[in-house]
């Protein structure tokens, strides 16, 4: 059985930062490519960082990008998003997903398999 499931989430000051991890278990870590999303309250989901299956394929949400690294320990079947500087409007609940692919890809419909998500509040 798949699973994805995310922590390291909490509360952070603006200027702050945060180390999210999302721990797979249930198929070949390497083959498939990892991707973060984000969901705000009353907003859609959007596409915050992918990476391929052999670490490759890096993309990012220009929202995101230069404040958010995504990587991968192909070792311990995890993927990070480190995001630092953060902003109030980074807040929401972020979900890792299995990709369907090895290539990373910014579309939620290349991912099959989901987390239940860890909130992040960016908060003075």
């Amino acid at each position: 059985q798949i699973q994805l499931a995310e922590s390291g989430g909490g509360k952070a000051p603006p200027g702050g930062s945060l180390r999210l991890a999302c721990v797979t278990s249930g198929y070949t870590f390497t083959t498939y490519a990892v991707g973060w999303f984000r969901q705000a309250p009353g907003k859609e989901r959007e596409f915050v960082a992918t990476i391929g299956g052999r670490g490759g394929n890096i993309y990012y949400g220009e929202s995101v990008k230069g404040r958010f690294s995504i990587s991968r320990d192909n070792a311990k079947a995890t993927a990070y998003l480190q995001m630092n500087n953060l902003k109030p409007e980074d807040t929401g609940l972020y979900y890792c997903a299995k990709g369907l692919f090895g290539s990373g890809n910014i579309l939620a419909h290349a991912y099959d398999s989901w987390g239940p998500g860890t909130q992040v509040t960016v908060s003075a």
